[in-house]
């Protein structure tokens, strides 16, 4: 036996994970099937830009431990996330604030727009059922049908109707003038983007790209003591129990010989007739780094929700009833796994931010190393 832990697959929470076993003073090996380190959060420098290759990562975090933790292997740079969503030839801000009820019915005051609100929620009676349900009760009609209604279709492909309310429950919403979509105490991105964060996390540890752990089962199994899997759960135990559901994403990523695009990191695209879901512009993550900004070339990511099947890389998982069921299955699998911890939102089959994901992979560290 070689090395005492194999982590499969190097994202934030197998990269963590790993950290804390060589500091331990375990070997460890990370296979990772992928031709990159970082999972989702990995970026990539185009023409000085740092783009973010699977969609806007935005770290923010309300605890100190994790922030602390993060800010020890990465330089990061004071970012506020203040989203747009355009529908038609219109742009509204997010979250759902007094400059989105202003842009949406022209009021300028919080008991203007609350008496909206508290007429169109009225239709809804008892506690929401579904996301459709969930949106009108906290914006009103108006805003569930310009904002919310197409946006959610192209993202989980199914009327927001069918889809639980909890998907929607976390989306802030503010009497007041702010612009912030989160509400954490610290928030920034990484000066040298998510990749650099990760080669700091992983230095000194083996790392073997392209190596699918599913497909070399028992020579990398042979090779370790313990296993943490971050792969998909189902997967795993080849669907002994079906396939879980998830959403994907495809990615369309130009290049444009000019300053700025569209003025903002991220714009929503919230008609149903748009078939991407949002444009991020990546250079204006950075809008401190006034250097960038005169650059006269920018590049901008198309994001386009897709249906998942079996092959497809999976992003979103559908934590309806239905898959709940099924991932108890495998949860109750995983236990009879003397050897093997499952991590991350694959293994755990949770959507999980980053300050989560990183909180989650030091707790399950303390707990097994």
């Amino acid at each position: 036996m070689q090395f005492d832990w194999l982590v499969v697959g190097a994202g934030l929470t197998g990269a963590v994970f790993a950290n804390e076993a060589k500091r331990r003073g375990y070997r460890v090996l990370v296979a990772e099937k992928r031709g990159h380190i970082g999972g989702n959060v990995y970026t990539e420098t185009c023409g000085g830009i740092e783009v973010h290759r699977y969609g806007a990562h935005i770290f923010h975090t309300s605890d100190s431990e994790v922030w602390e933790y993060a800010n020890r292997f990465a330089d990061f740079a004071p970012f506020i996330n203040e989203p747009l969503a355009r529908y038609g030839d219109k742009l509204y801000h997010l979250p759902f604030n007094m400059n989105t009820f202003y842009e949406m019915w022209g009021v300028t005051t919080p008991d203007e727009a609350k008496a909206i609100i508290d007429r169109q929620r009225s239709e809804i009676k008892g506690e929401p059922d579904n996301l459709e349900e969930q949106a009108i009760s906290m914006v009103g009609r108006d805003i569930y049908e310009t904002l919310v209604k197409g946006y959610t279709l192209k993202q989980w492909g199914k009327a927001p109707a069918e889809l639980p309310a909890s998907i929607i429950r976390r989306l802030p919403v503010r009497f007041t003038f702010n612009n912030n979509y989160f509400n954490d105490r610290w928030q920034g991105i990484p000066r040298h983007g998510y990749t650099k964060l990760v080669e700091a996390l992983l230095d000194g540890i083996e790392v073997r790209l392209n190596t699918d752990y599913l497909a070399q089962r028992n020579t990398l199994t042979a090779a370790a003591g313990k296993i943490l899997f971050t792969g998909p759960i189902d997967q795993y135990f080849d669907y002994r129990f079906g396939p879980l559901e998830y959403r994907s994403l495809r990615f369309e990523t130009a290049e444009y010989p000019q300053q700025n695009f569209q003025g903002n990191a991220v714009i929503n695209e919230t008609a149903a007739d748009v078939p991407y879901t949002r444009t991020i512009e990546h250079k204006h993550f950075a809008p401190g780094n006034q250097e960038l900004q005169q650059h006269q070339h920018t590049v901008v990511t198309y994001e386009y929700p897709q249906p998942w099947t079996l092959g497809k890389e999976p992003f979103y998982p559908l934590n309806d009833a239905r898959n709940t069921a099924i991932l108890q299955q495998y949860q109750q699998a995983a236990k009879q796994e003397a050897m093997v911890c499952f991590g991350g939102r694959l293994g755990r089959y949770q959507y999980l931010d980053m300050d989560d994901t990183i909180r989650a992979a030091l707790d399950l560290a303390r707990d097994v190393l």
